[in-house]
C-alpha cells in the first residue's frame, strides 16, 4: 500500500515564496506582449502622485544629474538652444550624456525611462558635423512633400545617433507679417502649402500604420523619433509680425488658415504637439482650455501629449512668474501635459502637488496626462529600450543627407530676376572666364547661411561653427581651373572699376537670429550689404544672392543688379547655390511668400485686397541646365 506524504508546513511556505518572487518579477507593464492600454493601467495603478507629476515634468539637461531624475521621478529632458555636452561634442558623446541621465530614472522604484527631447528644427541643428538643412521658409519653396518624408528620415538619423528619441519639430506657423523673427520657421503665408510639407512627419516618425484610428500617434522603431507640432495655435499670426504678441482673428478664419496643418499633423499620427506663447483675441494660448483640450484633444481627438514651450506657463502672466500658482493651475488645467519647466523644478512639483491634494486640479486631469505621456513612450519602445548605443553614430553629417540637403538647397532657391528681358539672360553663369568677383558679407560666412537655430539658440557669425560648404568655397569648386577668382567682402567702386571682372556674384542678407530678437519693423538687410550692391552693380554685371529668413526691402536695388536669387537659409550645403548659378540645374523655385515692396504695405498676403507686391506669390524665373 503506497503512502502519502503531508506536505509539510516548510514546503507550502517555499510555494507562497515562489508564487511571491514570480509576481514580484513579472510586471504586466513590462510585458511588450501586453495590449498598450493593460500596460498604461497597470503602471499607472501602480504610480503614487508624486510619481506622476513627476512624469509631467521636463528640465533642462544642464539640472538632469541622475540624483534629480532618481528623487523626483523627472519625466522627461530637453537641450535647449546651444545646450551640449561639450564644445563641438561628439555623437558618442552625446549619447554618454543622455545614458547617464537615464540610468537614473532607471534607478527609480518603478523604472519609467524619462524621453529626450531638442530643437531639430532644420536638421539636427544642435549638434556639431550634422547636416543643416535649408529653414523651413526654403523648404515651403519647393511644394515638394517627398522631399520633406527624406529630409524627416534623415534627421530622424541623425537625432538617434546621438541617443536622443524626441524632436520639437515640425514647425508649422503660418507666417503672415514677414516682420515676426520666426518667420523663417514657417513653410508659407500658405497653409496649404504648409498641410504639404508635414510630410515630414512621417519621415521623423514612420508611417502611419493603414489601419490606425484617427488621433493615434505612431512611432515606427530605433531609427525613428517622436515628433512635435508647434506652435499651438496662430502663432504666425500676431499683431505686426510681435513674437509671443496676440493674434487677433475671429473663430473661422484662426481655423482656415492657422488649423489646417494639424489636422494633417494628427492623421499622421503626430506624437506631440506644443503651445504657443501668443494669445488668441487676448487669451494666452498655454491657459486656453476651449483649444487646447475642447479642440485639439476632444475634437481632433488628438492622443498624443501636448507640451508646453520654455517656461510656457510662466509667461502667462504679464510680468512673467508674477502669479505662479495662477500660472499652474492655468496651464496644467487647459489641457497641459508636460511643463517645459526647464529648471525651477521644484516650485512646479511642489504647487501642482498642492494644487491637486486642495482639489484645485482634480486628480483626472493628472491622470489624463500622464496616460498621455506613457502612451508615447510605449509606443516608442522605451521601455524595451531606454539605453542608446553607438550603433548610428556614423550616420551624423552623413554624405548622403548632405547630398540630399544639397538637393534640398538648389529646389528650395528662387530666381527673381534674370537680366534685362528674356532673350538676354545673366543665368546661368559661364564657368570659364578671365576674372570674377565674389563680394559680399554673407558669401563666406557659414553662420550666416546657416541662420538662427544653428549649434546656438540665436544662432552665429563664422566658419567654425561646424562642418560646411560656404557659397564662396561653393563657387570655387565649380567654376574652371583658369577662371580667377577675387574675393573682396566689401570692395569700394574703385576696386570694382579697376580690375576688369567679367562678371560678379554679391552675397549678402541678414544676421542671424531667432524669436524675439528677429522681430524687425524695417526688414532691411545689413550693413555694409547695400553699399556693396552700389559699387559692384554699379559697375560691373553683377547678379545678388540675398541670403534672409524672409523676404526684405530690395526694390532699391533691383534696377542696379542684373540677375537676383533669394537664397533664404540654406544651411551647410552651399555647393546647392553654386549648382544652380553656373546652370548644373535649373531654377525651380516658386515663391511661398509674397515680397513686398515697402513694410508700410505690411502685411500683405496672397488674396488681400491691397495686394500689389514687388514679386507676387507663387513667382519665380527658371532656367534650364546647361549642357556642358
Amino acid at each position: 500500500m503506497t503512502r502519502f506524504l503531508k506536505p509539510s508546513l516548510g514546503f507550502w511556505l517555499l510555494l507562497c515564496c515562489l508564487a511571491v518572487l514570480t509576481d514580484a518579477t513579472y510586471l504586466k507593464y513590462q510585458d511588450p506582449k501586453q495590449p498598450l492600454g493593460a500596460r498604461i493601467k497597470d503602471l499607472m495603478d501602480r504610480m503614487t502622485l508624486e510619481e506622476k507629476i513627476g512624469q509631467m515634468v521636463q528640465i533642462e539637461r544642464k539640472v538632469a544629474t541622475p540624483d534629480v531624475m532618481k528623487n523626483y521621478f523627472i519625466g522627461s529632458v530637453l537641450s535647449g538652444g546651444g545646450s551640449a555636452p561639450a564644445e563641438k561634442a561628439t555623437a558618442e558623446t552625446w549619447v554618454n550624456m543622455v545614458n547617464e541621465i537615464q540610468k537614473g530614472s532607471l534607478s527609480t522604484r518603478l523604472k519609467i525611462p524619462m524621453i529626450y527631447g531638442i530643437d531639430a528644427i532644420h536638421g539636427h541643428n544642435n549638434a556639431y558635423n550634422a547636416t543643416i538643412f535649408p529653414h523651413n521658409i526654403g523648404l515651403g519653396v519647393t511644394r515638394d512633400p517627398e522631399l520633406l518624408r527624406r529630409i524627416g528620415e534623415a534627421t530622424a538619423l541623425e537625432v538617434r545617433a546621438t541617443g536622443i528619441p524626441y524632436v520639437f519639430a515640425p514647425c508649422i506657423a503660418v507666417c503672415r507679417d514677414p516682420r515676426w523673427g520666426r518667420c523663417y520657421e514657417s513653410y508659407s503665408e500658405d497653409h496649404k502649402i504648409v498641410q504639404q510639407m508635414t510630410e515630414i512627419i512621417p519621415g521623423l516618425q514612420g508611417a502611419i500604420p493603414a489601419n490606425s484610428r484617427k488621433g493615434i500617434p505612431f512611432v515606427g522603431g530605433k531609427q525613428k523619433v517622436a515628433a512635435c507640432a508647434k506652435h499651438f495655435l496662430g502663432d504666425g499670426g500676431t499683431t505686426r509680425g510681435i513674437d509671443e504678441n496676440n493674434t487677433v482673428i475671429d473663430y473661422n478664419g484662426l481655423l482656415s488658415i492657422h488649423m489646417p496643418a494639424y489636422y494633417n499633423s494628427v492623421n499622421k499620427g503626430v506624437a506631440t504637439v506644443m503651445v504657443s506663447y501668443s494669445s488668441w483675441n487676448g487669451v494666452r494660448m498655454h491657459a486656453n482650455r476651449d483649444l487646447v483640450t475642447g479642440l485639439l484633444k476632444n475634437k481632433l481627438k488628438f492622443k498624443g501629449f501636448v507640451i508646453s514651450d520654455w517656461q510656457g506657463i510662466d509667461r502667462i502672466t504679464s510680468p512673467p512668474h508674477a502669479n505662479y500658482s495662477y500660472s499652474v493651475q492655468a496651464g496644467v488645467g487647459a489641457g497641459i501635459d508636460m511643463i517645459m519647466v526647464p529648471e525651477n523644478y521644484t516650485e512646479f512639483i511642489d504647487e501642482l502637488t498642492r494644487q491637486v491634494k486642495n482639489n484645485i486640479i482634480p486628480m483626472s486631469r493628472i491622470d489624463d496626462a500622464v496616460e498621455r505621456i506613457l502612451r508615447i513612450k510605449f509606443l516608442m519602445g522605451l521601455f524595451e529600450n531606454p539605453l542608446a548605443d553607438y550603433s548610428l553614430v556614423n550616420q551624423l553629417g552623413r554624405k548622403e543627407h548632405r547630398e540630399l540637403a544639397r538637393e534640398a538647397v538648389r529646389k528650395s532657391l528662387v530666381l527673381l530676376k534674370n537680366g534685362p528681358s528674356v532673350d538676354k539672360p545673366m543665368l546661368p553663369l559661364p564657368k570659364k572666364a578671365a576674372k570674377i568677383l565674389v563680394a559680399g558679407t554673407h558669401a563666406d560666412n557659414l553662420g550666416y547661411q546657416c541662420g538662427g537655430w544653428t549649434i546656438t539658440w540665436q544662432g552665429q557669425s563664422g566658419n567654425d561653427l561646424t562642418a560646411g560648404t560656404t557659397i564662396l568655397k561653393a563657387v570655387k569648386n565649380t567654376i574652371d581651373p583658369a577662371t580667377q577668382l577675387v574675393y573682396n567682402a566689401n570692395p569700394d567702386a574703385s576696386f570694382v572699376k579697376s580690375n576688369e571682372f567679367s562678371f560678379a556674384i554679391v552675397v549678402v542678407g541678414e544676421p542671424p537670429y531667432a524669436e524675439t530678437s528677429g522681430d524687425s519693423l524695417n526688414l532691411t538687410i545689413s550693413e555694409p550689404g547695400p553699399n556693396t550692391i552700389r559699387n559692384v552693380c554699379g559697375n560691373v554685371k553683377c547678379v545678388v544672392v540675398v541670403v534672409s529668413g524672409r523676404p526684405v526691402v530690395m526694390q532699391p536695388y533691383v534696377g542696379i543688379a542684373n540677375a537676383l536669387v533669394a537664397a533664404w537659409l540654406p544651411g551647410t550645403e552651399g555647393q546647392g547655390v553654386a549648382d544652380l548659378l553656373f546652370g548644373d540645374y535649373g531654377f525651380t523655385g516658386k515663391l511661398a511668400r509674397t515680397w513686398f515692396k515697402t513694410v508700410d504695405q505690411l502685411p500683405m498676403n496672397v488674396g488681400d485686397s491691397h495686394y500689389d507686391p514687388l514679386f507676387p506669390f507663387g513667382f519665380g524665373l527658371t532656367t534650364k541646365p546647361n549642357k556642358y
